[in-house]
């Protein structure tokens, strides 16, 4: 027998629940994961390696890049939507028992509609469905799809019971079609089972053109043939009344999924898709099933709230340590957490597409380090398609926010190509690259050592000779014999606090002024939008004496 690609063998496990003893559909699953097992299971950790700071340009835009797909932190809302899930699915088969007969009686059932057209015919009476049904909303770029991904890969999508000789098809993810019909999703609903299964029942029943109702009676009888534990249905907001033949067909169809096929369903879906919930919500009580999951934006701390000890605080706290900048602060600062908050409203895929934009931004520009100014500039020139969105969030007005729900986030990718493309002409590798001869380890080293201060035309020649000489040390050895070696009038030049070497240092143009220190009063100037942001700035550095805090110290009389 040729299982199905991605197939495992069946190992039951007892879940030690008596309702879900004895039950091999169930016993089959992973084991229930407890809160700390399931964070670490969900998480995705990015290597970071301090020394990647020092790549040239264009490469490090392919690190950063990283984030994009790479970057998850586990929230109490992951956490909520993997319970459910679990709960839905195993409950779900509670009455779809493989071992005592129950599942075949739903089989059975399920053919006699299909040969009589039927959905309400049945061959055998008081079969017990015990599916339920939950909706999960959340305007785009808030994580629904990704983290549902995710959630489902924990799980086997097919097992194999060797015993019973019976292949299960654990969980079936689907997409709304964009014209918004039933028959179309019906359709969908046979086209995932054969890219799965290597089935063949889009030739069977897509191409004889059969009805609605025909369609739901065999998606029935299939979906308990596979025993599918979960129908997930993605883009609800896709449905359409009108394509659907009005408001009490799609209330009845979804109705059918559940107590009829006898399969837990999930619908997913923007706040566009209200009035489809509505209606389900409005249904009968198993229909209902578990209510609706609504993911709003990670919330804004209160002003008088530690900001670190939110959940919006600790997700930007992990991403900023996620930084291959040479100038980037250990620390976010108050005010570029307020600025990333205010033009993100907190949506996830947001915040961080506009931190990778950002960062590389930062690089092509030269001033390597992340500030509000810059990240008000990418969402300016980068964010475009999404302002009306992130006006509708600032609003709180749900009629708005419902109105632009589904914008599309920008094509950041792209975007990111385009971006390193700009690094080509600004690299000044080239005469830093042709000694090493493509060696990377030297490269890196060679723009360690620049941004320390070890730079003059004796550099490259101490680094090519020290890798030629010792091919088997690793670049934190060699790095002390470059330095030893590097002659003492030179090194009085790399050294910050050499007087000689501030009186070498070559004039800074204003409009460079950017690319200084963080700590250097001209950069702080370059920053300020006014002449009193440029004071308050100063006074955050500490850069002014304050005089009346001196007087305060004598008692208000320093005479």
């Amino acid at each position: 027998m040729t299982l199905p690609k991605g197939t495992v063998r069946a190992v039951y496990r007892d879940t030690g629940i008596d309702r879900y003893r004895g039950n091999p559909l169930i016993e089959a699953l992973p084991p229930l994961f407890d809160r700390p097992r399931l964070r670490e299971g969900l998480s995705e950790k990015i290597a970071f390696r301090q020394e990647d700071t020092f790549l040239d340009g264009q490469t490090r835009v392919h690190v950063i890049s990283q984030l994009l797909d790479g970057f998850f932190q586990p929230l109490a809302r992951h956490i909520d939507l993997e319970q459910k899930l679990s709960l839905t699915l195993r409950q779900g088969y509670v009455g779809r028992n493989l071992a005592t007969g129950d599942l075949n009686t739903h089989i059975q059932n399920g053919y006699e509609r299909v040969m009589k057209g039927d959905l309400q015919a049945f061959r055998f009476d008081h079969v017990e469905s015990t599916a339920k049904s939950f909706s999960l909303i959340g305007c785009s770029g808030s994580g629904k799809t990704s983290s549902l991904n995710r959630i489902l890969a924990t799980y086997p999508q097919v097992i194999y019971h060797e015993k019973h000789n019976f292949t299960q098809l654990v969980f079936l993810k689907i997409d709304c079609p964009h014209d918004g019909s039933l028959k179309s999703l019906c359709h969908n609903f046979f086209r995932e089972i054969d890219a799965v299964l290597g089935t063949n029942y889009v030739r069977r029943y897509v191409e004889k053109r059969h009805g609605v109702e025909t369609l739901i009676a065999t998606m029935a009888h299939i979906a308990n043939t596979h025993a599918v534990g979960l129908l997930v249905i993605d883009e609800i907001q896709h449905l359409s009344v009108k394509n659907s033949g009005g408001a009490e067909k799609m209330l009845n169809f979804f109705v059918t999924l559940v107590n009829q096929i006898s399969v837990p369903v999930v619908m997913v879906g923007t706040p566009k898709a209200r009035s489809v919930f509505e209606m389900d919500l409005r249904s009968a009580r198993r229909s209902a099933g578990l209510g609706a999951i609504l993911w709003e934006p990670l919330a804004k701390p209160a002003s008088d709230e530690d900001a670190s000890k939110t959940e919006w605080g600790a997700f930007t706290n992990l991403l900023w340590k996620h930084q291959w900048l040479t100038k980037a602060s250990p620390q976010i600062s108050d005010e570029v957490r307020e600025v990333w908050y205010d033009l993100s409203q907190g949506i996830m895929d947001v915040v961080i597409k506009l931190f990778v934009l950002s960062q590389i931004r930062a690089i092509v520009t030269g001033i390597e380090r992340i500030t509000p100014a810059l990240m008000r500039k990418v969402y300016e020139d980068e964010f475009k398609p999404i302002h009306p969105m992130i006006e509708a969030l600032r609003s709180g007005d749900a009629t708005k926010i419902a109105r632009y729900s589904d914008l599309t986030i920008p094509d950041v990718d792209r975007r990111v190509l385009e971006l390193g493309g700009l690094l080509r002409p600004k690299e000044p590798a080239a005469s830093a690259v042709s000694p090493y001869r493509g060696n990377p380890q030297a490269i890196r080293l060679h723009n360690m050592l620049t941004a320390m201060g070890y730079e003059s035309d004796l550099l490259e020649p101490l680094i090519a000779g020290a890798f030629e000489e010792n091919p088997n040390l690793a670049m934190k050895d060699l790095m002390p014999l470059i330095v030893n070696r590097y002659p003492v009038s030179e090194q009085e030049k790399a050294t910050p606090s050499s007087t000689k070497a501030k009186a070498n240092r070559p004039a800074v143009k204003q409009k460079d002024w950017h690319t200084l220190d963080s700590h250097d009063l001209r950069f702080v100037f370059s920053q300020a939008a006014s002449e009193g942001a440029f004071h308050r700035a100063l006074v955050g550095e500490g850069a002014l004496f304050d005089v009346d805090r001196w007087v305060a110290s004598f008692g208000g009389n320093p005479c």
